[in-house]
């Protein structure tokens, strides 16, 4: 079964996502929807051996309004999963 961020929730600037699937080591970066940049701030790691849970990332101040989504890569860097596009106001 393919890794699944299944839900997202923004409050005081930090994101906290839902995941199924993804394993210890996992990257998840918040990436620009616009311009499809991965947001190098944004980099958190699954730490947890248990496949399902969630990530917090708090959002520095230097990311503006807009449209974007998480993207997770596996440890070996590949695309591992995608969450759909939401709103930072």
């Amino acid at each position: 079964m393919k890794p699944v961020i299944s839900s997202i929730e923004i409050e005081n600037r930090v994101i906290v996502a839902k995941y199924q699937r993804l394993m210890v080591g996992a990257k998840v970066v918040l990436v620009e929807k616009a311009s499809d940049r991965q947001l190098p701030e944004t980099i958190t790691r699954v730490a947890s051996r248990v496949p399902v849970g969630a990530l917090r990332i708090r959002l520095p101040d230097a990311i503006k309004p807009g449209t974007y989504f998480l993207k997770a890569f596996n440890g070996h860097g590949e695309d591992a999963a995608q969450s759909v596009d939401f709103e930072i106001g």
